[in-house]
């Protein structure tokens, strides 16, 4: 992208973008195709929440998908009448009312979120090659599955990328492309491939000997970024965080791997409550972030980290204000409610 382009403050109109691109670097604009039934299979991640998991299934029904793969947790033994809703999701998520190769991998007994999660999506991409994947809270706008399927064509042989993302939590403008390439690995509404999943270290077993040659010092820009991740990677390491994308993105990185994010956001977390696992504060920022939608896709010309959108994302997401005093009152604000995220669940799922 532009090294002058500011993501938090451009207002430039969509041709006056295009147009500070030299001609040398564009490429096509691909239209994105319309679809009476979505070929890439679909893995869709299920609980005890029915009428979350009712509203993402109604958008997964609206692409009529030739393989859907149901992936639930099963009940916790402590909570009586936690078994009759977690049923009831199963019923909803598999109600297909159209031609469909449907899977369904229920857990009998509760496994917890990372263990369900990671054994889920290895038994899914044992399945299939690529996958769009959907957690029962994460409600897409109609275009993310074209963009994701689009973009797992586009490189599905590039070894830098490891995943597609639906997700944009920066304020929206106007951008030379639709999409960019990223080192956060946003998970509400992703999409991957077998080739990058079969690479994870959901344990972190490495970790250790990765801390120990100084990896996060030569991978990241600023010592308070490294000793925010270290942090981090340890209590994943040690057991004290029960997730399973800080140990994705993990894997990602170790990869040198990047993510495809889009332009403007196309799913939108509607689970911020008190029934969440991690996402309980119903006045996030984050939750419930409108969506815009994708008719076409300008492709960058190279497989090239937008430094400048991430390092909004790490000032803006993912560290604390106080080592930032001359942020706004409203960024402070925001960084506190997901602190507090981070604090009480350790989980990346608030950025």
């Amino acid at each position: 992208m532009s090294e002058n382009w500011n993501p938090a403050s451009a207002s430039l109109s969509r041709g006056d973008a295009t147009n500070r691109v030299p001609a040398a670097l564009r490429t096509a604009t691909t239209r994105l195709p319309r679809s009476d039934q979505l070929a890439t299979p679909i893995a869709f991640c299920i609980f005890n929440r029915p009428d979350l998991t009712e509203r993402v299934f109604q958008a997964i029904a609206r692409q009529r998908p030739r393989h859907l793969l149901v992936i639930s947790d099963g009940p916790r033994a402590d909570r009586p009448a936690e078994a009759e809703l977690v049923a009831r999701c199963r019923e909803i998520a598999t109600s297909v009312d159209w031609e469909c190769d449907l899977r369904v991998e229920f857990a009998e007994s509760n496994l917890g979120c990372k263990t369900r999660i990671n054994s889920g999506l290895t038994w899914a991409f044992e399945q299939h090659e690529e996958l769009i994947i959907l957690e029962d809270d994460c409600l897409p706008e109609d275009s993310f599955f074209a963009y994701a399927e689009a973009m797992l064509a586009r490189y599905r042989d590039d070894r830098r990328v490891m995943m597609i993302s639906g997700d944009q939590f920066r304020p929206q403008a106007d951008a030379p492309y639709d999409y960019y390439f990223s080192k956060w690995a946003h998970i509400w509404g992703w999409a991957s491939w077998r080739r990058a999943w079969r690479l994870r270290d959901e344990q972190l077993a490495t970790w250790p000997e990765a801390r120990r040659l100084g990896w996060l010092e030569t991978y990241f820009e600023t010592d308070r970024e490294r000793a925010h991740w270290e942090a981090v990677f340890d209590a994943v390491h040690e057991g004290r965080i029960d997730t399973w994308d800080f140990g994705w993105m993990y894997s990602c990185w170790l990869q040198s791997g990047w993510t495809v994010l889009p332009s403007v956001n196309l799913v939108t977390n509607i689970g911020f409550d008190a029934r969440a696992t991690h996402t309980t504060d119903a006045d996030s920022l984050l939750s419930r972030l409108p969506t815009g939608k994708l008719e076409e896709l300008r492709h960058p010309p190279a497989v090239v980290r937008d430094r400048v959108a991430d390092r909004w994302t790490l000032d803006n997401i993912f560290l604390p204000a106080a080592e930032t005093p001359t942020r706004p009152p409203w960024l402070r604000r925001r960084w506190r409610q997901l602190r507090h995220l981070v604090s009480r669940s350790g989980t990346r799922r608030a950025a």
